[in-house]
């Protein structure tokens, strides 16, 4: 039952505003200028996140993108959950820090699609959800060569995921990741709204391919 009952709403809304500023830092964007790549919203489809990076042609610029933008997602849930021991705090601030990259105050509330951050929320709440989404995305790559398509398969899939019993881990989604699971799910397809468009019309880039 402790997983159920939180700390008070006043503690809950810091709790929210602090996994929101930290989501909202655009490592994207601040990475590309410190190395001299441009503005990464000027470049391919204007996303700050770490496919979009790629197409600067700089490796290295969209490795650390993909994973500080994995990693504050983690942070913010790691930290919340450890300070208030409650797994209520930790998906409160994961899902701020998730809505922060998605909407940041810094860019005008023009952020990026989550994907990364999705993941490395998943991870950070229950490692196994986070890592059977994470294989599922691989599959879907492997098989269409297509990363908004393995996005959508594996954010859907990642609610039920958490539905399935991980006793023999010792590691039980406890319900706030599996809400969690589905808050996020949603936003990734609602932010990929174009990508279904193009996906359906069959003109979605393929991964290695280059964006029009």
């Amino acid at each position: 039952m402790q997983d159920l009952v939180g700390p008070a709403v006043g503690t809950l809304a810091l709790v929210a505003v602090g996994g929101y500023l930290l989501g909202s830092i655009p490592f994207g964007v601040i990475l590309t200028r410190a190395a001299g790549a441009g503005d990464v919203r000027n470049i391919g489809s204007g996303n700050i996140g770490a496919t979009n990076v790629l197409r600067t042609g700089r490796k290295d610029l969209a490795i650390a993108t993909l994973l500080l933008d994995a990693g504050k997602g983690a942070a913010a849930l790691l930290i919340a959950r450890m300070l208030f021991s409650n797994e209520v705090a930790g998906a409160i601030a994961g899902g701020a820090a998730f809505l922060g990259h998605l909407f940041p105050v810094w860019l005008g509330f023009k952020g990026g699609k989550g994907v990364a951050t999705f993941f490395g929320l998943l991870i950070a709440a229950c490692w196994p959800l986070g890592l059977m989404a994470g294989a599922t995305w691989l599959i879907v790559a492997a098989l269409f060569r297509i990363s908004s398509l393995s996005a959508l398969v594996a954010s859907a899939a990642a609610p039920f995921y958490a539905l399935l019993p991980l006793a023999a881990l010792g590691l039980p989604a406890p319900q706030p990741i599996f809400v969690l699971a589905i808050f996020t799910a949603v936003l990734i397809w609602i932010r990929h709204h174009e990508n279904i468009r193009r996906l359906l019309k069959g003109t979605e880039p393929r991964i290695g391919g280059k964006k029009a």
